[in-house]
């Protein structure tokens, strides 16, 4: 009796595990029947003028031969100019014919064309274009027309069913799914998005297609693959439908999108940096440099603070910090929770406009012959004291010239010959024997922070301390 009563127990738990974890694939008919004549097909033109020009060769008869008429009459004539066309895709938002895109399918246009899935074509208006968040707001004349329903990204969970809806390779209105693989992805140079990543298959042309729930509700755009071959690799990403309707909103409203800047460079905190910094847990933005006169620096933000908080918004990663500050409206003042010296501290930003293009200029380091180089034991490095030439060059008023590295600990954290040293954990450094008695305080095996400056910019390192 008791075996039987085991059995049925167990029975009973493979049944419940079975109905929690294998519902069955979901059915995505309904889904594009519904929200797929919403989604368009979108081609644009543009005219590269041909620079070639007919060679000059040797023998070939100029203007004033007689022969010249023929060659001019009968040689190959070189077209001056060519288009290129690109396609991609698009999502109606509004039936007046509001349209959504990726900014790189239109970038550059002079013809942008909108396919509709009942045949008709539309010659469209840009009305604006956001390469930083590559989101692009399209207009075409007609009245209406179906549209999309707008979901929530931030109710999306890893291991959710979405689905994609757009023209890959030119095959308009194709279906793919799959689920989501992560939320809040950080890519390189894109700041200001925390894209979702996808395994669903997307390819060229799908660039600007919608990123659907199994609600029928849009959740994303999709943006960016990355691949190896040139097609889907399973790592497709999406950018949140709420950060793009804020994007398509300024757009819309002037054309041009306002955002919010404070002037600082950040870097991640890693566990050995939190550590020095006498952090209990590796969350912040780590300022590895504040811009004269921005809005930190008049702030009295510096270098070396960590910000914990930003407009009472919690900053968890480093990524966290430009997306918040960036949607913040410029001339706001905030209020910002930071880690200084062991102690927290808060302080208030009037918040900037982020220029429309910006590009930071970082000199170049020289060695010097002039300064011998001293040996520090205890990091495994040989230094120098900067020169007053190389402090001009450098737009420092001090620091140490890494001459050698010998230490492995050194070696692994990174560090170079011809990086320069400007400050260990929150004090600036002038000479390598203000370095070695900082150091002589410091117990074996911990961690300490260089703010290091090479040609690529300036960021906090972490070293574990050799014995002595």
């Amino acid at each position: 009796m008791l075996r039987i009563f085991f059995s049925i127990v167990v029975m009973l738990s493979v049944t419940l595990c079975k109905s929690t974890y294998a519902r069955g694939l979901p059915d995505f008919t309904v889904l594009v029947e519904k929200e797929g004549a919403a989604v368009v097909n979108i081609s644009s033109t543009q005219a590269v003028r041909n620079a070639t020009e007919m060679p000059n060769i040797q023998g070939m008869p100029n203007g004033d031969d007689p022969f010249s008429e023929f060659f001019r009459r009968f040689a190959p004539q070189i077209p001056q100019e060519q288009e290129t066309q690109s396609l991609g895709s698009g999502f109606i938002i509004s039936a007046d014919g509001y349209i959504m895109t990726n900014a790189h399918v239109v970038d550059g246009a002079d013809k942008v064309t909108v396919r509709l899935t009942d045949r008709r074509e539309f010659r469209a208006k840009v009305i604006g274009a956001d390469k930083r968040t590559d989101v692009a707001l399209l207009k075409i004349e007609a009245k209406g027309l179906p549209i999309v329903n707008k979901g929530d990204p931030n109710k999306l969970k890893v291991g959710e069913w979405v689905a994609a809806i757009g023209s890959p390779f030119g095959f308009d209105n194709s279906v793919t799914a799959g689920i989501v693989s992560a939320k809040g992805r950080s890519l390189p140079q894109d700041n200001f998005v925390p894209f979702i990543q996808t395994d669903v298959a997307i390819n060229p042309g799908n660039s600007g297609g919608p990123l659907f729930n199994l609600d029928g509700e849009v959740v994303g755009i999709n943006s960016q693959i990355y691949t190896r071959s040139g097609g889907s690799m399973g790592l497709s990403f999406a950018i949140p439908i709420d950060v793009a309707t804020q994007v398509a909103d300024q757009l819309r409203t002037s054309g041009k999108v306002t955002r919010g800047r404070i002037g600082v460079t950040i870097q991640e905190l890693t566990n050995e940096l939190a550590e020095s910094f006498g952090l209990s847990k590796p969350e912040g933005a780590l300022i590895s440099s504040v811009e004269k006169n921005a809005p930190a620096d008049k702030a009295g933000i510096e270098v070396s603070d960590v910000i914990l908080k930003f407009d009472g918004k919690l900053v968890t990663r480093s990524s966290d910090l430009p997306r918040i500050v960036a949607a913040t409206k410029p001339g706001t003042k905030v209020a910002v929770d930071l880690w200084r010296k062991g102690a927290a501290k808060q302080v208030i930003v009037q918040v900037a406009e982020i220029p429309d293009e910006g590009k930071l200029v970082h000199a170049d380091k020289k060695s010097s012959d002039d300064v011998a180089a001293e040996t520090i034991d205890r990091l495994g490095i040989s230094v120098s004291e900067l020169s007053a030439a190389q402090q001009q060059e450098l737009q420092v008023s001090s620091g140490l010239l890494v001459e050698k590295v010998t230490g492995s600990s050194a070696r692994s954290a990174g560090l170079h010959q011809g990086d320069v040293l400007l400050a260990i954990g929150n004090t600036s450094l002038h000479s390598s024997a203000q370095l070695n008695e900082f150091l002589a305080q410091v117990p074996n095996g911990r961690n300490v922070a260089l703010l290091v400056k090479r040609s690529d910019g300036t960021s906090y390192v972490a070293i574990k301390l050799d014995e002595k």
